[in-house]
């Protein structure tokens, strides 16, 4: 049983749009503690951490990139703190957002170069493990070669179990993609590749579709563990501007069944879930006689 979201839970407590998500481990390191806490209550075996944009790329634009290892540092530790034994700690690497689209050519036309990614990732990665971090996850890739550039960074520069999970799009076909347009098996393999010790698939379009991608993600995952966070659904936009996720805690663990069935060893949510998610898919879980 893994967590739910971060990002959508901090806005929640107050984060404002725009704002950096990573900067409250530094100035509201009490909320990014008890969030820890709260999923550890609920049922949650595996706790994130607050370090999704933890990068140097994803900080420098909000005038952070020089304290990617401070922030990474401190998200490790008050998840360590929060989830005070009762949750293995997760660090959380996410993509740096210098390959947003589908355009192949954009990736090797980065002036950094390769050797700058690689970098930034294993920067990241001893942050998280330096705080206290006991797993990694490489997450929302868009991109299997930036993906294969992070695990790589990752695996070399800790020792720590890493998982690589992947935002997919279920096409009017039936076909899985990535967001970069990289079909599901060429995603997976590029991820096993570079040393990733499991499988995933966060995000999406709520809990049916992520069912979809897990079964078309099974048999390319040469019997590693399959990790499942879907999105609470599409969010609709609220009048006053901020997001609704519609999949609420009951609609979820009813859909978890498909997710195990389909391959998933590890289950939680993504964007729009929240305690209350991993309180019901808990119970939806424990309530399951025996593994299909």
């Amino acid at each position: 049983m893994a967590d739910g979201a971060w990002g959508t839970e901090l806005h929640a407590l107050g984060l404002g749009d725009g704002a950096c998500p990573e900067l409250w481990c530094a100035e509201r390191p009490e909320l990014v503690r008890d969030l820890a806490s709260r999923y550890a209550a609920a049922g949650a075996e595996l706790v994130w951490t607050n370090s999704f944009g933890g990068n140097r790329y994803r900080l420098a634009a909000f005038g952070l990139g020089s304290r990617a290892g401070e922030l990474c540092e401190a998200a490790a530790r008050l998840s360590r703190e929060g989830a005070a034994g009762r949750a293995l700690v997760v660090g959380s690497i996410g993509p740096t957002g210098l390959f947003p689209s589908r355009g192949a050519a954009r990736f090797g036309d980065f002036a950094g170069g390769v050797d700058a990614l690689r970098d930034a990732y294993a920067e990241q990665a001893l942050a998280l493990a330096r705080g206290g971090a006991e797993a990694l996850c490489v997450e929302t890739m868009m991109d299997s070669r930036e993906a294969a550039i992070a695990v790589r960074a990752a695996k070399e520069a800790t020792s720590l179990e890493l998982i690589c999970s992947f935002s997919f799009l279920v096409g009017s076909e039936g076909r899985v993609m990535t967001i970069a347009g990289q079909g599901i098996e060429e995603a997976a393999r590029a991820a096993i590749e570079a040393g990733a010790d499991a499988l995933g698939a966060n995000c999406g379009r709520g809990f049916a579709e992520m069912a979809l991608v897990i079964r078309a993600l099974k048999p390319f995952a040469r019997g590693m563990p399959i990790l499942a966070k879907p999105n609470a659904g599409l969010p609709s936009r609220r009048s006053d501007g901020t997001l609704a996720y519609h999949e609420g805690p009951e609609l979820a663990a009813s859909l978890v069944p498909e997710l195990v069935r389909g391959g998933a060893s590890i289950v939680g949510g993504c964007c729009g879930t929240g305690p209350a998610h991993v309180a019901a898919i808990r119970r939806a879980l424990d309530s399951r006689p025996s593994r299909d």
